[in-house]
């Protein structure tokens, strides 16, 4: 053992240093470490409030994304809500001036003439490429004749009656082709005619024609009939401008009318026998 400790000796008490120093050390680590996280703390401040930074940013800007995003759609609402209301206001003073036009073709009627009247029911109709007709329940036996106008219960004018029997006529709608009246513009009182064509009768719809150059024709205008020569009551609705064309000769103009009431629909219209203008 002797000779152990004097030829090991040396090495044994500098691994026993070593041992107690690494002890030594670990245990001052260990007392300090707040020190330590607070210097790590230190160094790695500047790139934490630099990363906050950049979150804020992305966050701010996300934000402001999306309420720009949210102003774009609400200005496109409004837009379209603000469309939608002029549109209506358009249409409120169309109804207006409409009715305006009405009153006053309303306000002529009871003043100008007395009809004689004859209620009918219609029975059959025949309608195909050549020919707009209608059947109705009365004849010659009710004081019907040929060329009596007939009319539906606000006074526009359906048809002529064309063919008489004892109980039944056969009468000829506004927009058949064999129909020609004389026709009036009633906000101009410009005088044209009137007549059925077989390029509109399918779509029932009528022309008119032989309107004056200088007349300036507007969608909607009232066309009524004119009365000239006695032959036909004056003021009965034909219908209503559609739209304005070129005639055949590039120079004139004619007229699309819209009948003033949906043939298909009726059911009931009256036969004027006879009338009387009353000035």
């Amino acid at each position: 053992m002797k000779d152990f400790l004097e030829k090991h000796g040396l090495w044994i008490l500098a691994a026993a240093a070593l041992i107690a120093v690494s002890l030594s050390v670990a245990s001052y680590l260990t007392s300090t470490s707040p020190i330590i996280e607070n210097l790590a703390g230190l160094v790695t401040s500047p790139f934490r409030a630099a990363s906050a930074g950049v979150r804020s940013w992305l966050d701010e800007k996300q934000r402001y994304y999306e309420d720009y995003t949210a102003l774009l759609e609400e200005n496109q609402a409004l837009r379209e809500e603000l469309a939608t209301l002029r549109a209506n206001e358009r249409q409120v003073q169309r109804d207006r001036d409409e009715n305006a036009r009405l009153r006053e073709l309303l306000e002529l009627r009871p003043q100008r003439r007395t009809f004689d009247l004859e209620s009918a029911r219609i029975l059959e109709r025949s309608g195909n490429n050549w020919i707009s007709a209608l059947t109705l329940n009365r004849g010659t036996s009710h004081g019907v004749a040929v060329n009596d106008c007939v009319i539906n219960s606000e006074y526009s004018l359906v048809g002529i009656v064309s063919e008489v029997g004892l109980n039944w006529c056969t009468v000829l709608t506004i927009v058949d082709t064999d129909t020609e009246l004389g026709a009036l513009v009633f906000r101009t009182g410009d005088v044209a005619v009137a007549e059925g064509d077989f390029s509109l009768m399918a779509s029932s719809r009528l022309r008119l024609s032989y309107l004056p150059p200088s007349l300036t024709l507007l969608t909607g205008d009232y066309i009524v009939t004119s009365g000239l020569g006695g032959f036909y009551p004056s003021d009965l609705v034909i219908g209503t401008v559609e739209s304005v064309e070129l005639g055949d000769d590039g120079l004139t103009q004619e007229a699309v009318l819209r009948p003033a009431m949906e043939l298909d629909a009726l059911t009931e219209v009256f036969i004027i026998k006879d009338f009387e203008i009353v000035e």
